[in-house]
């Protein structure tokens, strides 16, 4: 398959602009929105950066199928036409795989990473494929319910009503084909040979409850890569920014203001 044109991608910026910046990316299916829970607070001492994938919230959507470098060389489009040449980068779910990607093929562009609740290949790709042939049948109704019943855990439902509604009108607006087309990208996508040339400073977040992309994935991410640190956050579905927020905000500072780590020469070198 032919690599797709890189196009500008909607985005949005806050706080100071002579900040370091934070680029934030988001989950399949949902905008830049996602990161509202987060955004004060890291915009207090941070540039955040927060942009809507191919596809989805205000951006365009070009005709599938996507693969994840499209929507990663999107993102380095955007990088290049706000002059940035190297950020920290989080992401959760869909962002925090774009930003595996980056990491891996651009690393001079990362500074610090977060992979939130990721994978480096989905644990049942054919899945997604199967629903990328849903929504195109039936519309983004047909797969909600059960998208939102991955994202987050029965408790919190119960107990945050609005917020699950907030979450579940963002997955329904998702335009069918932009949302089909990313589901085929999932389902192509295999990461995991890239991730040994990962560079940055890496923090994986994983939630303790995540059914989407289950504590094994993050396991073998924080493995992947050298020298990264994994953190799983208790009672934490998929949506770990929505449901347990100040844990994976205060997590994601730590890692930013944290010393950098030097690699220590392996035994026997000078």
């Amino acid at each position: 398959m032919a690599t797709a044109t890189p196009i500008n991608v909607n985005h949005r910026i806050d706080g100071p602009s002579a900040a370091p910046a934070l680029v934030l990316a988001h989950a399949v299916g949902l905008s830049l929105a996602l990161w509202d829970p987060q955004v004060a607070a890291l915009s207090r001492t941070l540039r955040v950066i927060r942009y809507d994938h191919r596809g989805h919230g205000a951006s365009p959507v070009p005709p599938g199928p996507y693969r994840i470098e499209d929507l990663g060389r999107d993102l380095l489009r955007l990088l290049d036409g706000l002059a940035l040449d190297r950020v920290s980068f989080c992401g959760e779910s869909l962002g925090g795989m774009v930003g595996l990607w980056l990491a891996a093929n651009a690393p001079e562009r990362v500074d610090r990473l977060v992979v939130c609740c990721a994978a480096a290949r989905m644990p049942q790709p054919e899945d997604y494929s199967e629903r990328a042939r849903v929504v195109r049948a039936k519309g983004m109704a047909a797969i909600a319910d059960m998208v939102i019943g991955r994202w987050f855990t029965p408790a919190f439902q119960a107990r945050q009503p609005d917020a699950v509604a907030g979450i579940k009108a963002l997955l329904l607006a998702t335009p069918v084909e932009g949302y089909a087309a990313t589901c085929e990208a999932l389902a192509a996508m295999d990461l995991r040979d890239d991730l040994p040339r990962i560079v940055a400073s890496t923090l994986v977040i994983a939630g303790a409850e995540d059914k989407a992309t289950p504590l094994e994935h993050s396991e073998e991410i924080a493995r992947r890569i050298p020298a990264a640190e994994l953190v799983v956050i208790p009672d934490a579905p998929h949506l770990a920014n929505v449901e347990q927020p100040e844990a994976v905000t205060t997590r994601v500072l730590s890692h930013l203001r944290a010393p950098t780590q030097q690699t220590m020469p392996p035994p026997n070198e000078p």
